[in-house]
Order: structure tokens, then C-alpha cells, then sequence
């Protein structure tokens, strides 16, 4: 653990950064009605829940309780999101070759996923744990029924993803910060601030 005390600017980057993704996993299915409102629906959700976290992590911006940055923290966290990004881009940039379209979802999902237990530790925060295996288990699902049917992939991947998004955003959001230092933070990409 990194010893990083959890702050409400930590928690409203993590609502912000998680609410625009889930509004983008939303938008991955094409739904007939009524289900299109429902996801509408979740998108717009997500949304607002981003921009809470945005006016909460502005709000707090120069607290007292935000920590200096740690550069090893920095790299570590940066070294995870570009592993995450070439192995999603690569995987579907390979599966498009080979004529596997319809299983891109099932694949960034798992890389979503994956990533989110090394961050875990880096950004202090046990619960991407679980929601890294959810979202893992989101793309297994979505494997076993594309085997079955591709059309069902978008609709099971990208929603259960946004919801699985969207739920920690507001974990996040609602969390109470404790008063005093702990073992784990929010969730949040590294504090701007001074560096040690």
C-alpha cells in the first residue's frame, strides 16, 4: 500500500475519470426500444456522475489533505494506463486483421479489467480489485455467449462494464474521506502538487 490518505479531490477525479468511461461502455451497444432508453438512461447517469466528481475534485483542488506526489507512484500508474491502452489498441487492431470484430468489447473489457489489479496497490484503493474481476467476468460472459451469438457481445460487455464503471464512480463519490491517515486512498490517478 502507498499510505496515501484519501482525499475528496482523489474521490471526485475517480467519479470524473470512471462516469466518462462508463458513458463510453454505455454507448457500445446498438438497442432497440425500449432497452436504447435504458441505456440513454445509464449514459446520461454517468454523465452527471462524472460532472459531480469534477465540481468535487475542483472544490478540493489546493486542500489541505491533498499529499505530495510521489514520482516512483507517478511511473508505476503511468506505466499501467500505457500498458493498457497499447494491449486493448494492439489486441483489437488484431482481432479486426483476423476477422474477430465482434469479440473487441470481450477483449477491452478483460484489459480494463486486468488493469485495474496492478492499480490497486499504486493508487491505494482495495476495491479495484473487485471490480477488476467483475469487469473480467464481464468478458467472459461476453466471450461464452458470443460463442453462441456475436450479437449479444456489445449489449452484455458494454453494459455490464458501464455499470461496473459507473457503481465505483459512486462508491467513490459517496465514500466518506476519514479524518485521519490510512493505508489505502480512493482510486484516483496521482495528486497534482508539489513532488518530494
Amino acid at each position: 500500500m502507498t499510505g496515501r490518505t484519501p482525499t475528496r479531490r482523489q474521490a471526485g477525479l475517480t467519479a470524473l475519470y470512471l462516469g466518462v468511461f462508463a458513458t463510453l461502455w454505455f454507448s457500445v451497444p446498438k438497442a432497440d426500444p425500449p432497452l436504447d432508453t435504458v441505456l440513454v438512461g445509464a449514459s446520461v447517469a454517468a454523465l452527471l456522475t462524472a460532472a459531480a466528481g469534477g465540481v468535487v475534485a475542483a472544490r478540493a483542488r489546493g486542500a489541505a489533505d491533498v499529499p505530495p506526489r510521489d514520482r516512483a507512484t507517478d511511473r508505476r500508474y503511468l506505466l499501467v494506463v500505457v500498458a493498457e491502452f497499447a494491449a486493448a489498441g494492439l489486441g483489437a487492431a488484431l482481432l479486426g486483421l483476423l476477422g474477430g470484430s465482434a469479440f473487441i468489447p470481450v477483449l477491452v473489457s478483460a484489459v480494463v479489467g486486468l488493469h485495474f489489479l496492478p492499480l490497486a496497490p499504486v493508487l491505494g484503493d482495495p476495491l479495484l480489485r473487485p471490480l477488476g474481476l467483475a469487469v473480467c467476468l464481464v468478458a467472459l460472459v461476453g466471450l461464452v455467449a458470443g460463442l453462441v451469438s456475436s450479437g449479444l457481445v456489445p449489449l452484455l460487455v458494454g453494459a455490464g462494464t458501464g455499470l461496473l464503471l459507473l457503481g465505483h464512480a459512486l462508491v467513490a463519490l459517496f465514500r466518506p474521506a476519514p479524518a485521519g491517515p490510512v493505508d489505502h486512498g480512493l482510486g484516483a490517478p496521482p495528486e497534482p502538487g508539489n513532488r518530494r
